[in-house]
């Protein structure tokens, strides 16, 4: 959260929040309290000061086809847009002075608690949750400053299958008359929290003249989608081992405990345009063959974002210069909607009371 400097008379306009955790994330529901702070050199006209609060999602990529042709896929959406003014035109020529010196705008806002993706990013796509300020001046640019806060979704209790029992089969003939190889793949559940241990079984039958070694790859796989086109990228996270199986040792069971990794973002599956997903792979590997392979889905769940402050996290500051202007004592405002999914028109939400005048969603 660095200032943003600005030449002129505005020497300093920056925009700060205070963490609730030791994580510096916020979820569904949560109020980010922070402030403006606004730092002039002399007695200054201001024709507004206004606070935005925006969340959405962008792709973009390109592809080349051919020697000269080049196409390029982009697409949106958006979540939500909130904006309340700190100054606004108030006199009849449009102004509001402020001496000069250091001004601190104390706000609260409330995060809609409505399903909306988590932060991320990426060289394809990214979703964004920020706070910006704009303050704007009579015959001068406007000035502009922007944090970005981690949104961390909370868990999707609901998703289908989330904690059911997974099971899929392989069968594999091998050529040259070398026999026959068979697999069943069994998982407690599809979702699993950070650090929670993966259970694996796999239930081997090898009629076959060859050994084979069963093995493990966790993988991420992220999805871009825009204008009737994907873009697909996988990475491995990590990949495991088990003892191998003789040939003609008929039926094993082989049983591998996997750790999910701490430091892995959650699961992105409500996105239309960018999904972030994870799969198990098993195999058998075996020699001059092709290897039989099942691939089972991984939900990764969030972390739940506890909302008592940290020890050492600093408090909001007194609201210094915000007097003139307002309460100091600043109250919250956000969204609120129904949870639906899809995202509901934004134009359908409406505004805490405290500022009915001022506060609007919009796209």
């Amino acid at each position: 959260m660095l200032p943003t400097l600005l030449k002129m008379t505005i020497k300093n306009l920056q925009i700060e929040y205070d963490a609730i955790n030791s994580r510096n994330t916020f979820t569904n529901g949560d109020t980010i309290n922070g402030r403006i702070i606004l730092e002039v050199s002399k007695e200054t006209n201001i024709q507004s000061l206004l606070f935005i609060a925006k969340g959405k999602a962008r792709v973009w990529w390109s592809e080349h086809y051919g020697d000269n042709q080049t196409h390029v896929y982009w697409s949106d959406e958006k979540y939500y847009s909130v904006k309340h003014h700190m100054i606004r035109e108030s006199r009849q020529d449009g102004n509001e002075v402020i001496g000069k010196g250091r001004h601190v705008f104390p706000f609260s806002f409330q995060i809609p608690d409505r399903k909306m993706p988590s932060s991320f990013h990426s060289s394809v796509g990214r979703i964004v949750h920020k706070l910006k300020v704009e303050l704007k001046q009579s015959m001068k640019l406007t000035k502009k400053a922007k944090t970005h806060f981690m949104f961390v979704s909370k868990a999707d209790m609901d998703t289908p299958g989330l904690m059911v029992p997974q099971n899929e089969s392989k069968d594999k003939t091998l050529a040259f008359s070398s026999g026959n190889v068979s697999m069943d793949v069994y998982t407690k559940k599809m979702g699993y929290k950070l650090g929670e241990t993966l259970y694996v079984t796999i239930k081997i039958n090898n009629a076959s003249s060859r050994t084979v070694k069963p093995k493990f790859e966790l993988y991420e796989k992220k999805s871009f989608f825009a204008q009737g086109h994907r873009k697909v990228e996988t990475h491995t996270i990590l990949k495991e081992k088990a003892d191998a199986v003789e040939a003609h040792s008929g039926k094993a069971t082989v049983t591998k405990m996997i750790t999910i990794p701490r430091e892995l973002p959650s699961s992105i599956l409500n996105c239309s345009i960018l999904k972030l997903e994870y799969r198990l792979k098993v195999y058998l590997d075996i020699k001059c063959a092709t290897n039989p392979k099942v691939k089972l889905p991984i939900v990764i769940l969030p972390e739940d974002s506890s909302r008592e402050p940290e020890e050492g996290i600093p408090l909001p500051p007194g609201g210094v210069g915000f007097e003139a202007f307002g309460n100091p004592n600043p109250q919250s405002w956000g969204t609120t909607s129904q949870v639906m999914s899809p995202p509901p028109p934004y134009e359908a939400s409406t505004m805490y009371p405290s500022f009915p005048s001022d506060s609007k969603t919009a796209l």
